[in-house]
């Protein structure tokens, strides 16, 4: 029985030496950081050479523009003076135009006047402006008997009319279509397509040989509205035309 005893307890001994140990918890590792990256944002602006250039062009003929409408402005009140002198001269002189001459030059003005403002685009001409100013220092001279000064600045008016109705073309503006402070001198850079309308697919009028006169009267946006010497009518791209 001892013996028996003993080999239970041994066998006990042993079964407990061979029993897998229990798995313990994994040693915590390095505490894990959040890393922020601070990028900073550097705005680069940068402009192309050729933006600069037309920026440098547009620039100077902005500048160029401010002159020449200085030296219309003087041009016309040199030429304004010119024609009042005149007018007056014509008092001194006693011109033979009778009272009767007078009246019925400026009754013709008066209606060429009001035939031009009632085109369609005929108050925008600036042509229509002048005309009734002249119309204007005729009714002062006809009141001051001055009858030859008065016939003279109704001539003047009708003028201006004809000026202004040709610029209309016999009919009304586009949309977009600004007309010219005055008629422009221009001339063709090389042989050009003059078309019937502002784009390339309106019809070509005829073709212009290079350096041929024009005579710009308005414009959209990059096509110019012109006449030839001959009197014929149509657009032209900007780029075609040049100055003379």
């Amino acid at each position: 029985m001892r013996l028996y005893g003993f080999v239970i307890c041994g066998l006990a001994v042993l079964s407990s030496a061979c029993a897998p140990a229990t798995s313990s918890a994994p040693a915590p590792g390095p505490p894990v950081v959040d890393t922020v990256v601070r990028v900073d944002t550097v705005e680069i602006r940068t402009e192309s050479a050729a933006n600069a250039a037309l920026e440098d062009q547009v620039a100077r003929l902005q500048i160029e523009l401010l002159e020449r409408d200085v030296l219309l402005s003087d041009l016309q009140r040199q030429l304004d003076a010119t024609r009042l002198e005149l007018v007056r001269n014509m008092s001194r002189l006693q011109t033979q135009a009778t009272r009767a001459e007078a009246a019925s030059g400026m009754a013709e003005a008066e209606i060429a006047l009001a035939t031009l403002s009632r085109a369609p685009g005929g108050e925008s001409l600036p042509e229509l402006a002048r005309a009734r100013e002249l119309f204007d220092q005729s009714s002062t001279e006809f009141e001051n008997e001055n009858y030859g000064g008065a016939l003279y600045l109704a001539t003047e008016v009708r003028s201006a009319v004809r000026s202004g109705q040709s610029r209309l073309g016999g009919g009304s503006l586009l949309d977009g279509e600004s007309l010219f402070a005055v008629a422009v001198p221009l001339q063709t850079t090389g042989r050009s397509n003059v078309r019937s309308g502002p784009g390339l697919d309106f019809e070509i009028v005829y073709t212009a040989d290079a350096g041929s006169a024009l005579t710009g009267q308005s414009r959209t946006s990059q096509w110019v509205r012109i006449v030839d010497d001959q009197g014929r009518e149509g657009w032209i791209f900007h780029t075609l035309v040049t100055s003379r």
